[in-house]
């Protein structure tokens, strides 16, 4: 129902999505599915007669009038894309020489293209790291106003509901203010995905009972949270028991309007968020779509680099939302 909803809701508004890795077979896969849907408009980077080879190999019939083959070397923006990233990294030291090459790089290129509105968002990293693909976001399409944590998260389709899980992909170990961050931006996309925000900050520890360090950590996260965005139903530190379990949650937490009813579930750290997600996506079967990275001015997704042609088409339909 989630995954019908959003195909349905990028359709709504078509927008223009770059794909850098070209010469990846699971990006054309996706690609042909997605401009069979119609749900978007697609320019894939790479050399042109490898990817129509590509094409041939896998028996696909990409239309040609939605999707664009552009490769950076020869592209007719090139040169503009260069003396931008010039200008705009000049003043960390780099070259007019140095933007040439980077240029080359599709990272580079594709994210410039969102920069200047050539396209409205950018799907990477099937081929490249986390790092490759979120770099160039991070130099120059920067953070939106008020935001300065750039986080992910993934929407979990478990068979009865849709939980937001973050920070699973980004902050390996973040400081308070950083949690209350990861925190607001999550509850603000759950809120762009029509998932009402019922925000749990989790702990080893539920209410007032635990103490130590990390505990704390997740206390100062919740009232940065609670003084910063009164609107927000937010509740911690909690466990993850006491915040999705009706019974438990009444039982450890009796006045609480999130604890047995949580949407949106905060981890502590990278280490505890990036092993629960793939727990419960293993353990039950649950859908899990993403990393979704929040935070940054224009939409610039990243995969992971085992990832299957769903998950490529699924991104792809977040990155189209979230360009809405």
């Amino acid at each position: 129902m989630f995954q019908y909803q959003i195909v349905k809701r990028a359709k709504e508004q078509k927008k223009h999505i770059v794909l850098p890795e070209g010469d990846d077979d699971r990006i054309l896969l996706a690609a042909d599915a997605l401009l069979k849907q119609n749900i978007v408009d697609l320019t894939i980077l790479g050399n042109s007669e490898t990817i129509q080879a590509s094409m041939k190999r896998l028996n696909l019939s990409l239309d040609a009038t939605k999707v664009k083959i552009i490769n950076p070397a020869t592209s007719d923006r090139y040169t503009e894309y260069v003396n931008t990233l010039f200008e705009l990294r000049k003043g960390k030291n780099v070259s007019i020489e140095m933007a040439r090459d980077l240029m080359l790089d599709v990272s580079y290129f594709g994210t410039m293209m969102v920069y200047k509105g050539d396209a409205d968002g950018m799907v990477s990293g099937a081929a490249h790291t986390t790092q490759h693909t979120i770099r160039p976001a991070l130099q120059f399409v920067k953070t939106k106003p008020g935001v300065a944590t750039v986080s992910s998260v993934f929407f979990m389709c478990m068979p009865r509901r849709v939980a937001v899980f973050g920070d699973c992909a980004v902050n390996p170990n973040p400081t308070f203010e950083q949690l209350a961050d990861i925190a607001i931006s999550s509850a603000d996309t759950s809120k762009m995905f029509g998932i009402e925000p019922k925000v749990a900050m989790l702990s080893y520890s539920s209410g007032s009972s635990g103490q130590g360090e990390e505990v704390d950590k997740v206390r100062k996260a919740t009232e940065l949270v609670r003084q910063r965005r009164p609107d927000l139903k937010v509740e911690g530190p909690i466990q993850y028991d006491a915040a999705v379990d009706p019974v438990v949650g009444k039982k450890k937490m009796p006045n609480s309007e999130v604890a047995g009813q949580a949407s949106v579930l905060i981890f502590p750290d990278l280490n505890t968020g990036n092993n629960t997600y793939k727990a419960v996506q293993r353990e039950t079967g649950a859908l899990a779509i993403g990393p979704m990275l929040q935070g940054l001015n224009k939409p610039v997704n990243d995969l992971s680099r085992g990832c299957t042609v769903d998950d490529v088409f699924n991104t792809v339909v977040i990155t189209a939302i979230q360009a809405q």
